[in-house]
């Protein structure tokens, strides 16, 4: 019987695969910030920039489509990289990204603390971020399948909200809705649609990044999916063109109805719900409770992002366990399939970082923070990385390509372009600092970068590995097909 058998269940069909792909990818950065990178960049320049990552982050899940189609496990990328490249990449993607998912988890609850003093200012906000934690716990522990219907669910009310802005949108630009149309206007007043140049849509396409990751949630979720092989390319080939279409889409109505210059977009980065551009836009409309209404559906973005973020980790930890990578009493499942060591260790881990910021050290929670905000753009890069390396070894080794189910559109160019366009994204987190000198000023931002180079290294002097030769690399499949 096979590890799979034995652990980890396939229960997840694919409206599960397709939620939490979109789930993973639309939350905050859509719903609140975009309206900060409309007025820093202009409507033209935020457009460009999030196309722009959007073009990487295709090539990304086409890369993660093709390896998870042929080897669906919940180490995704982590396994890939030990396998294609080197068990110390392996070693310290594995890490970083459940480190990035715990940390995460703590991030959201404390947004979801904040979220409910909307509704019930008297009421301390521990109290919320307590049941929170509680409800997603439950989630998680039950079964994969449980997660995965909370997050259809969860998902499922974001996607609805954003069809609703954008029907709302299309009429009140041409005038059905909420007055006047206002045409090009916003598109043609002083510097836009481009403000600030290409610096500022650099800047902005940091952001972009920052607003698709959770995409590659996907390749986790292939390890427990009912049939990888179909499930998972349907997944990857509608939902990225779906996520695309509303990013996209909501900025160009952002962009036609609301100025650049309007003061309320610079205050959308600061988690005002009352300054979200959707609320102001649907209160445009004649939406009064509109506040109301974002408020509610940026909650269920908080409880999507901190029900993938125990998902998610608590699966990596599991993969890493089962390689000798984490200890052995993590390998250890219940009767539902799920990790539940791992789920355990993560929680706790995610309940110590809450503390530390409710205990007053916001020093040290922004820290982490920042390096939980970096290991996206290095769990892509290590994506770029190995599927580049699958391919070469897999025709050095004489596989049929038939047998791929799923191959990446445009090899070897597509791995090449996400891989250049992440590296420039991570060495650009602060190059103003960087530029002056001030490698104290810009430690903060490299921060993550830092961890997981202390976690490469450290396991690279310690196991002596070697990089994998590809003519002997490991391309045996431990799951039964359907």
């Amino acid at each position: 019987m096979s590890k799979e058998k034995e652990g980890l269940k396939r229960t997840l069909k694919a409206r599960h695969l397709n939620m939490i792909a979109i789930g993973g990818a639309i939350g905050t950065g859509l719903f609140v910030a975009s309206g900060a990178s409309i007025s820093a960049a202009g409507p033209g320049g935020a457009i460009v920039a999030y196309a722009l990552i959007g073009v990487m982050v295709y090539f990304l899940m086409t890369s993660l489509g093709e390896m998870a189609t042929f080897m669906p496990v919940s180490g995704s990328f982590e396994t890939y990289a030990t396998r294609f490249v080197d068990p110390a990449l392996g070693f310290a993607l594995g890490w970083n990204y459940w480190y990035n998912w715990a940390i995460t988890v703590a991030c959201e609850l404390v947004a979801g603390a904040i979220v409910m003093e909307f509704w019930f200012p008297e009421i301390p906000g521990v109290i919320w971020s307590a049941m929170f934690l509680a409800l997603l716990f439950v989630l998680n522990i039950i079964s994969a399948r449980m997660y995965g219907e909370a997050e259809f669910w969860f998902a499922g009310i974001k996607v609805v909200t954003i069809v609703i802005f954008l029907v709302v949108g299309v009429l009140m630009i041409f005038g059905i809705m909420g007055g006047q149309a206002p045409g090009i206007k916003n598109w043609t007043i002083e510097n836009a649609p481009f403000n600030g140049g290409f610096a500022t849509i650099f800047s902005i396409a940091m952001v972009a990044g920052f607003s698709f990751q959770g995409t590659e949630l996907v390749g986790i979720a292939a390890g427990e999916s009912e049939n990888p092989k179909k499930n998972v390319p349907k997944a990857i080939n509608t939902v990225f063109w779906r996520i695309l279409i509303f990013y996209i889409g909501a900025l160009a109505i952002i962009g036609f109805i609301l100025p650049y210059t309007d003061p309320n977009l610079l205050k959308a980065g600061t988690d005002n719900i009352a300054m979200s551009p959707f609320t102001l836009i649907f209160e445009r409309a004649g939406f009064g409770i509109a506040a109301a209404v974002m408020n509610a559906v940026i909650l269920t973005s908080v409880l999507s992002c901190g029900n993938s973020g125990l998902y998610a980790a608590s699966r990596m930890l599991y993969a890493m366990a089962e390689e000798g990578k984490a200890p052995k009493f993590l390998r250890k499942i219940n009767k539902g399939g799920v990790p539940i060591n791992c789920l355990y260790f993560t929680t706790a881990v995610s309940v110590l970082a809450f503390i530390g910021y409710l205990v007053g050290e916001n020093t040290i929670y922004l820290w982490l923070v920042h390096a939980s905000g970096m290991a996206g753009f290095i769990a892509w890069l290590g994506i770029a990385i190995s599927h580049y390396r699958f391919r070469k070894a897999y025709k050095l080794q004489g596989r049929d390509m038939n047998l791929l189910k799923y191959k990446a559109k445009l090899f070897p160019l597509g791995p090449i372009i996400a891989f250049t366009l992440c590296t420039v994204v991570i060495i650009g987190q602060d190059t103003e600092n960087l530029i002056k000198g001030n490698f104290i000023g810009a430690l903060p931002a490299y921060i993550g970068l830092l961890v997981f180079l202390a976690f490469y290294i450290s396991y690279k002097i310690v196991k002596k590995t070697k990089v994998v030769d590809l003519a002997h690399a490991d391309f045996s499949v431990d799951y039964d097909e359907k």
